[in-house]
């Protein structure tokens, strides 16, 4: 009988010498698989800190992307090219350049969940753990352009008490947790504490006991001294959650917050990658230098 698929993977990457990154929305055995899983910041540092001259990235195309721009030296392959992200693919390079020209001397900042040539056009990067510290960050008396989550956009809003310019992206999966759904499993978990992602929409984030990012859900989980949580956000984090807490219950909102694109990566397309160094990511100097400017003011301000 073959080896398990794990060991084959783990054995191929340490003879490859790669470092594999995964996001907390990947499958459950990709996650277990991996060197290193984390948010979409936590990924940013641990790439830009990387040794390995070769990456492994489990999660979608601009967080590969992203691991390339801060780490020019390594190669970075995808499992699957196709894993895609429809929020960032709602925006393009002309459309905020066409935004910019409308509200000249705004700042830009940009949601990490966007392509490099958009990156390159702004002029700050954010996650949704550090959103509210970069905007905070900038005066009061420059207008800012926020780009391309509006329901991240409108809580930093909220947060801050300060208005922007906001886009009318979003990311489907947050969108398909919906409030009525919020209420039916306070419903069915009466004694569970709700802690939601802030890209689900406005009226979902005003039902939550806590709002907050992956990393934010995963401090609030050890932090606080409930035993029951219903966790908005992409059902992925569930297994980290229990597997970090096995003495709590965590529950689904929703078993539609599924991103498609998140689950396209499997054990089977790490080792093809692997085996054969096939989808390498790559970004054209010019914008990944320009890029990197906007990614390296959001890692010194978080």
């Amino acid at each position: 009988m073959s080896e398990p698929l794990a060991d084959r993977v783990r054995a191929l990457a340490k003879e490859r010498g790669a470092l594999i990154l995964a996001h907390n929305y990947q499958l459950g055995e990709v996650q277990d698989v991996a060197d290193f899983v984390g948010d979409s910041l936590e990924l940013a540092r641990k790439a830009a800190q990387a040794k390995a001259k070769l990456i492994l990235f489990c999660g979608v195309h601009f967080m590969a992307e992203t691991a390339k721009i801060l780490n020019p030296d390594a190669m970075v392959l995808m499992p699957d090219p196709n894993a895609g992200c429809p929020m960032a693919n709602m925006l393009n390079a002309r459309q905020l350049r066409r935004l910019k020209s409308e509200h000249p001397g705004a700042i830009v900042v940009t949601y990490v969940n966007s392509s490099a040539e958009v990156k390159a056009e702004s002029d700050v990067c954010c996650t949704s753990g550090n959103a509210v510290k970069v905007v905070a960050s900038i005066p009061e008396t420059k207008e800012v352009i926020f780009v391309p989550d509006k329901s991240l956009g409108m809580y930093v809003e909220s947060t801050l008490g300060r208005r922007m310019i906001l886009y009318e992206g979003y990311c489907p999966t947050h969108h398909r947790i919906t409030a009525e759904f919020v209420m039916r499993a306070r419903k069915e978990h009466p004694n569970a504490k709700v802690v939601v992602h802030p890209e689900c929409t406005p009226d979902v984030q005003a039902l939550a006991d806590e709002v907050a990012s992956t990393a934010g859900i995963l401090r609030y989980a050890a932090e606080t001294p409930y035993t029951e949580y219903i966790v908005g956000t992409e059902n992925g984090l569930l297994h980290r959650l229990r597997k970090l807490h096995p003495q709590k219950r965590f529950y689904f909102v929703t078993h539609f917050a599924d991103c498609p694109n998140m689950k396209l990566n499997t054990m089977e397309k790490m080792l093809w990658s692997l085996e054969d160094m096939q989808y390498e990511v790559t970004v054209p100097e010019d914008i990944a230098g320009r890029a990197r400017k906007a990614l390296d003011r959001m890692l010194a301000v978080a």
